[in-house]
């Protein structure tokens, strides 16, 4: 999960995973595998960075 910002100052978490594309038009909009679109304040290239950390996180190997 990822925690982005709506263009009215709302924070919201998405399931990175749900994410299927991102477009800069010139907003930010995340649009997930249901087809809903959501306009959020963050960079298209903050929007990918906490999805590829998020993605990093939940497959780092756990360890004792």
């Amino acid at each position: 999960m990822i925690n982005l910002t709506r263009l009215n100052g709302q924070s919201f978490v998405i399931n990175a995973e749900k994410i299927r594309y991102i477009e800069a038009t010139p907003d930010t909009v995340v649009c997930c595998d249901t087809g809903e679109k959501m306009m959020v304040r963050e960079t298209l290239a903050e929007v990918i960075r906490r999805a590829i950390d998020y993605a990093r996180t939940i497959r780092r190997p756990i360890t004792d």
